[in-house]
Formats: C-alpha cells, structure tokens, sequence
C-alpha cells in the first residue's frame, strides 16, 4: 500500500475504511509515491497525534516534511502538483475548472447520500431514501461512459480517484444498480482493475465485496 520500511518524509494519517482516505491512497499509489501511513482506527496515540496537527480531528491529513494538509480534495490537488506525472488534474484553466466543478458535485450529491446510508445513527428512512436517490443519480449518469473509458476524459483523472472508492461500497451500501447501468458497472470494473487502485486497498475495503 505504498508504506515504507524506515520513516519516509510523508506520512499519511487515514482511516482504513474512510472513503476519503481511500481517495487519498489511491493518488499516492498512482503517483508512485513512498509514505507512511497511520490507521487512526488502531492506535489511541494516533488521534493524539492527529488532534495535535489537524484542528479538525479530520481524515485524511497529510504531513511532508513541516507542512500539514486536511481536506483531501486538497491533499489530491498538492499530491498531483508536487508529483506531476502521471498528471491526474487537466493543465488549462477550463479543464481544470470543469474537472473541480464536476468532484465537488460527486462530493455533494453522492458522497452525501454515501455517509447517510453508512451512518449508524441515520433513521431507517433516511437510509431507504438515500439508497434510491444514489441509485437512481448514478443510473442517470450511463451515457457518459458509453463514449469515453473514464469519466469525462480518456485518462484517468482525480476524479476517478473520487469516483472509485464511491462505486468500491455499492455492495456493502446494498446498492445494486439496474440493468441500464452497464456502462457505470463497466466503468467500475475497469477503476478496480488498476494497479493504483488495488495498491490502495487496505484489508477491512477488500473485505467490502463479496
């Protein structure tokens, strides 16, 4: 998973089912890039350490060196800079808007209904109709990957890496997408197949498919 034998000067702070995290991994794995990581989930002295650090208590936070960052469509965009190839963000200012309008949209309209289906907390209600309205926003989406193998673009992109961890808890949010759905299945298979992605995978997500 891109982890270090001795201390490397990155380090990693991220939760081994946090799909935010996982969108964080994925981009280390695809740039190639050694780091340490730290499970929040396993050690008391890691919350300690990331309170001190994070104002926000959030994952996932990146240290390199002195510089500390949260936000991990922040950590993505400093991770693509400062490791440039592969390139994962578009080099012109409309591609690159239309690529940031587009992962802040998976984050408001799918990422939201995500963390309400997984919530414990969240009304049986609330789940039911999160599940459908994900079900049905990803359904609506099948023409854009009828033309191109990623999404928007013939390259993988960040917003694949926003994409794939999404599509990787279908099954444990017991979304099962209708036969119109090919294309987004596809599209999921074909992200689940990268190296990148299988590199980024930590035991508890590969115990997320059956």
């Amino acid at each position: 998973m891109g982890i270090a034998n001795r201390r490397s000067a990155m380090t990693l702070y991220s939760g081994a089912s946090c799909a935010y995290s996982h969108r964080a991994r994925i981009v280390l794995a695809a740039k190639a890039i050694t780091y340490d990581v730290v499970d929040i989930d396993s050690s008391p002295k890691a919350l300690e350490e990331l309170a001190s650090l994070n104002p926000y208590g959030t994952i996932p936070t990146l240290l390199d060196r002195d510089l500390v960052i949260y936000n991990s469509d922040i950590i993505m965009e400093y991770l693509d800079e400062r490791f440039p190839h592969p390139p994962l963000l578009p080099v012109f200012p409309v591609s690159k808007a239309k690529t940031r309008v587009a992962i802040h949209r998976i984050n408001e309209d799918w990422y939201t209904q995500m963390r309400i289906i997984l919530n414990s907390n969240a009304s049986v209600g609330e789940v039911e109709a999160a599940r459908k309205s994900l079900t049905d926003s990803l359904t609506s989406i099948t023409p854009v990957f009828v033309e191109m193998p990623f999404f928007l673009s013939e390259e993988f992109t960040l917003i694949d890496c926003c994409m794939a961890p999404l599509l990787w808890r279908l099954e444990l949010m017991q979304i099962k997408l209708p036969a119109p759905a090919k294309a987004v299945l596809d599209y999921a298979h074909r992200l689940f197949e990268l190296e990148c992605f299988q590199k980024s995978l930590t035991e508890k997500e590969r115990t997320m498919r059956w």
